[in-house]
């Protein structure tokens, strides 16, 4: 479909936008939704308020999930200490990283409930059901009495509120992306969805500074028996405020245009893998990489930095904080390079620079030095966020509007349960089994090698400009 395709195409009726300008035969607000599309088609240079306000709902949304998200891997010392208690403090630590891992168990699952229900009735009402999901599931945790209070209770507790988290964020992480991508100019697009995906980075800054502030103004007893469970009650209050900017959004007119064509036997699960299967595993290799690297650098790195690299819990919060800041404003660089270069160069290329950089960064990590372990760290994120170039907008560019959704919720979720999910066990435990620090370094860089020769040697496709 071409731009002019666009223009001729009669406008569906839209649902009541914010801003209601006229109310006509299709309702309130379609007016000021025809001017916004019709300004998208005919090519006019800005942005209108609608896509503005959705990359806002979309980049906030992402924000919510990944600090709701986060916030268990910055405090897995505290948890392993409170709800995994033994003598062995590697196992207990194992043990929380395993209740990490269960969320992401159930993500493919959650994507590919909230998928084919997004491809059905739409983005925006999948997203206010996962965003509310998710931020609820999180402040429980912070009500949640300890292994001290109530014994193996708190530890079943805590698994079920990570299994509602992970359900949820099947759909949120998926979800957002597309909506945003469906808004987004064309030529912008990988700049905008890596806009979208930064804000995934920033929760961690800001759930690591609410930790290293409340844990140096209080007394270690009280941290530990009740500071640690304000940010995670915090996640509530942010995760309405979400709701409320994703209400002001409306669907795309994409998605719109899908929906009137498809027939009553429509299902986005069966057309999925129909049409879907080999671009599906594609993506779960390559979504997997990222994955993996990214739950390394925020949720990995601040326990690896205190227990193999030995800074204490202020410094490993410090460096890691300024790690993420950076991805934040690196990430959409890499897609502003996506868009010029192409989504193909970039996995290549950003591959490549894992595949050499991931051992040394991890030597550097675990140096035992404050300003090595933030050289390592900041490698580690330029390596990312080149290959974030490519990734991040490849994995909804690869599909058509019609089964978008459900295809990338199922591939994506599948990659981070696979690859993102375990990434904190299996780097613990190859350190543990092999006493070597930087052990999981070797684990990324071979990963990035498999990665590269995929995009290499099979039929990974460019996306670049793909209208969907």
């Amino acid at each position: 479909m071409t731009i002019n395709d666009i223009k001729n195409q009669p406008q569906p009726a839209a649902e009541p936008g914010p801003n209601t300008s006229s109310v006509g035969p299709a309702g309130p607000g379609t007016a000021t939704l025809e001017k916004d599309t019709a300004r998208l088609g005919t090519g006019q240079p800005g942005t209108t308020k609608m896509q503005k306000r959705v990359l806002l709902g979309g980049s906030i949304g992402q924000f919510i999930e990944f600090y709701d998200f986060t916030l268990y891997g910055l405090t897995a010392v505290i948890f392993s200490q409170l709800f995994f208690p033994g003598s062995n403090p590697v196992a207990a630590l194992l043990a929380t990283f395993a209740t990490f891992g269960v969320a992401f168990v159930v993500r493919p699952i959650g994507g590919l409930f909230f998928g084919a229900l997004g491809d059905r009735i739409g983005r925006r009402r999948v997203l206010t059901i996962t965003l509310v999901a998710i931020g609820g599931a999180t402040a429980l945790m912070g009500l949640l009495p300890t292994y001290g209070q109530i014994g193996a209770w708190a530890p079943a507790l805590l698994v079920l509120c990570r299994l509602v988290q992970g359900f949820s964020a099947g759909g949120e992480s998926v979800g957002a992306p597309s909506f945003v991508f469906e808004h987004a100019p064309v030529n912008k697009r990988g700049f905008w969805l890596n806009i979208t995906i930064a804000a995934t980075a920033l929760p961690s800054v800001v759930a690591g500074t609410m930790i290293l502030v409340l844990s140096q103004s209080m007394p270690n007893e009280a941290f530990m028996a009740w500071g640690w469970r304000l940010p995670f009650l915090l996640a509530l209050p942010l995760a309405l405020f979400g709701v409320w900017i994703r209400s002001r959004t409306v669907e795309s007119d994409s998605f719109n245009e899908a929906k009137a064509a498809r027939t009553k036997e429509f299902s986005p699960v069966r057309e999925a893998f129909r049409e879907n299967r080999l671009r599906m595993v594609q993506v779960i290799f390559v979504m997997g990489l990222t994955a993996m690297g990214f739950y390394f650098l925020s949720a990995y790195f601040v326990s690896y930095v205190q227990t193999t690299g030995h800074l204490s819990r202020e410094q490993s919060l410090m460096v890691n904080a300024a790690a993420l800041a950076l991805y934040a404003i690196l990430l959409p660089i890499g897609g502003r390079l996506g868009d010029r270069f192409g989504r193909k160069p970039m996995l290549i290329v950003g591959s490549l620079a894992l595949a050499i950089l991931s051992v040394p960064s991890f030597m550097l990590v675990t140096s035992g030095s404050l300003p090595l372990a933030l050289l390592g760290q900041s490698l580690f994120v330029v390596a990312l966020c080149i290959y974030g170039g490519g990734c991040y907008t490849f994995f909804v560019e690869i599909f058509t509007t019609r089964t978008r959704f459900t295809s990338a919720a199922i591939s994506y979720n599948g990659a981070y349960a696979l690859f993102g999910g375990t990434a904190p066990f299996i780097g613990t435990a190859l350190v543990g089994g092999t006493g070597v620090p930087h052990a999981p370094g070797f684990y990324m860089a071979a990963a990035a090698v498999v990665v590269l020769l995929l995009v290499l040697f099979t039929k990974v496709p460019e996306t670049r400009g793909r209208m969907g």
